[in-house]
């Protein structure tokens, strides 16, 4: 292996050629649209979205905010064979802080929030209407590091109560507002490839379940693969107002068995595939995977920002991760959404220039320069890697820090997750 040490401006970049491939075994985890933590993560990059636009097409700015600590806790559902219904609500937890106005003019931060939670588990879940608890435990509190020294409020002091678009210091320098980092890795395996599209098939409205109304969102899919071929376990639930008996239930567990299957053998021929489905069901018993909306956020479970997909819509235990939660920080300055956005971007345009597997860490410190990371390490496979090519390519990431945060605002980055 070669290291070399370059700087782009005040970044240490240090660039690691002929490192080892990644392992032939690949053991691959996604969690599908209606899992708790999905919905989590969605729900908040949904609200730091509206939010953002509002706030730019309003102010011209982007205002502070963070609402990456959104908590979603279970309520409770009656599930019977052809019918259900919920007895208790799910609590949606907007936790985090947002400016309430900018000078003397008010953003309306509750009915964005209230409007935003409702039309999102619309979409998801509509079985939830109605059934919704959204507690606001949204702050104005500045981060520490605001020392009163006289009558005129630190620039801190106003970093959620903007006096204008002028006390927003990152209109003058992006500075980076965290000591965090992000990671991206490439290429990714054909298994990682064909897990994302299952659970995506599976999940998602417009997918199978356009055709089978009784297939729920609460998909989850664990693979492991290796050279013998590839073993999966598979959580697909049902709703129950479209399973009138347990034998249609279990007729419909052989339908999704068929389909992974079916896309198995179209997407990895070659290769030998099991399937388990449902492996906690006591059909005997009538324990099965039946809800009434089709995710377990009805009942008992809970979604936390953060615990579910990483940046690269799967969770890769035996590739480089960092647990960072991406969704709901602020588009414009946060390190833990735009590093790991742009670690993937870099580590996928060197793997498609080299032909092999790169990785990519951006670290920051927290107060220094947003687009030069304090430090920067990639990791290549390649033997012979030109530096200055490597470097160029990083910059040039970097550079696009502002057309990045447009981008987030204008299209769903974080769907694949």
């Amino acid at each position: 292996m070669r290291r070399s040490v370059l700087t782009i401006d005040s970044s240490v970049l240090t660039i690691e050629a002929g490192i080892p491939d990644p392992s032939d075994v690949v053991i691959v985890e996604r969690k599908g649209w209606g899992h708790p933590d999905t919905l989590a993560d969605h729900l908040a990059e949904r609200l730091s979205r509206a939010y953002s636009t509002y706030t730019r097409d309003r102010f011209g700015a982007v205002l502070h905010h963070n609402f990456d600590k959104l908590a979603l806790l279970g309520g409770a559902s009656e599930v019977r064979y052809g019918r259900g219904r919920m007895r208790e609500p799910v609590r949606v937890l907007v936790n985090g802080r947002a400016a309430p106005g900018c000078g003397d003019e008010d953003v309306p931060v509750s009915d964005l929030v209230n409007q935003t939670v409702r039309d999102f588990f619309a979409e998801r879940l509509p079985e939830l209407a109605g059934h919704l608890s959204i507690e606001h435990n949204i702050t104005t509190n500045p981060s520490p590091g605001a020392v009163i020294t006289g009558d005129e409020p630190s620039d801190r002091a106003v970093w959620f109560r903007p006096r204008s678009v002028g006390d927003l210091r990152e209109r003058r320098t992006p500075l980076a507002n965290d000591t965090s980092l992000g990671t991206g890795w490439a290429p990714e395996h054909t298994v990682e490839v064909f897990v994302r599209d299952l659970a995506d098939h599976l999940s998602r409205p417009d997918r199978f379940a356009a055709t089978n109304p009784w297939l729920g969102s609460d998909v989850k899919l664990m693979a492991h693969a290796a050279a013998d071929g590839l073993d999966m376990v598979l959580c697909v639930p049902q709703k129950c107002t479209h399973v009138p008996d347990r034998a249609t239930y279990l007729d419909n567990c052989e339908a999704v068995l068929a389909e992974c299957h079916r896309l198995a053998a179209d997407r990895l021929p070659g290769l030998s595939a099991t399937f388990q489905l449902n492996v906690r069901d006591l059909p005997e018993r009538d324990e099965l995977y039946l809800t009434y909306t089709g995710s377990s956020i009805e009942s008992g479970d809970e979604g936390v920002v953060g615990r579910g997909n990483r940046i690269t819509g799967l969770i890769t235990p035996l590739r480089p991760m960092n647990v960072e939660g991406v969704a709901g920080k602020n588009p414009v300055y946060h390190v833990g959404k735009l590093y790991n956005v742009a670690a993937q971007r870099i580590a996928v345009d060197l793997s498609d220039a080299t032909g092999q597997h790169a990785e990519v860490h951006l670290i920051s410190a927290t107060g220094q320069r947003l687009d030069r990371p304090w430090r920067i390490l990639v990791r290549l496979a390649a033997r012979r890697v030109d530096d200055d090519k490597v470097a160029a390519t990083v910059r040039q990431t970097l550079d696009a820090f502002p057309e990045m945060t447009a981008e987030i605002l204008a299209t769903d980055l974080l769907v694949r997750q």
